[in-house]
């Protein structure tokens, strides 16, 4: 029996790591930003709660895999998304019509909730209630 212990605990802390797959439909929707950071800059920085309220940013999945981010009620970007695990890959129409992708990790997705960051010293957190 306890030549079995290191098995069972290497294979429970598998099971606890692996996170489902995000499905594209798990995101369709309207997604209201309610806190905006940036852990990486130096110092630290994020949006305060009332720059929020007034420019109400959010992020619009829809069901052609499109997505539109608004900004104080204008466009701030807009693509297309595909799923890679869990993590969404944006496509960004840029405004002389070229794209980049660069990819948004999903941190936590239920169906109320979606928390995603992108990475490096310029990256960010956003927390996001659906509509």
């Amino acid at each position: 029996m306890s030549k079995n212990i290191p098995l069972i605990i290497l294979c429970s802390i598998f099971l606890v790591s692996c996170k489902p797959s995000v499905k594209p439909e798990d995101l369709y929707g309207k997604w209201k930003y309610i806190r905006v950071q940036n852990p990486n800059a130096n110092p630290p920085d994020s949006v305060n709660a009332m720059t929020l309220r007034e420019q109400a940013p959010y992020i619009q999945f829809t069901i052609k895999d499109s997505l539109l981010i608004f900004w104080d009620g204008k466009v701030l970007s807009h693509g297309t998304f595909r799923m890679d695990g869990r993590n969404i890959i944006v496509k960004e129409i840029l405004a002389d019509g070229k794209t980049r992708e660069f990819p948004f990790y999903v941190e936590e997705l239920t169906d109320k909730r979606l928390i995603f960051s992108t990475k490096g010293t310029d990256g960010s957190e956003v927390t996001a209630v659906k509509q």
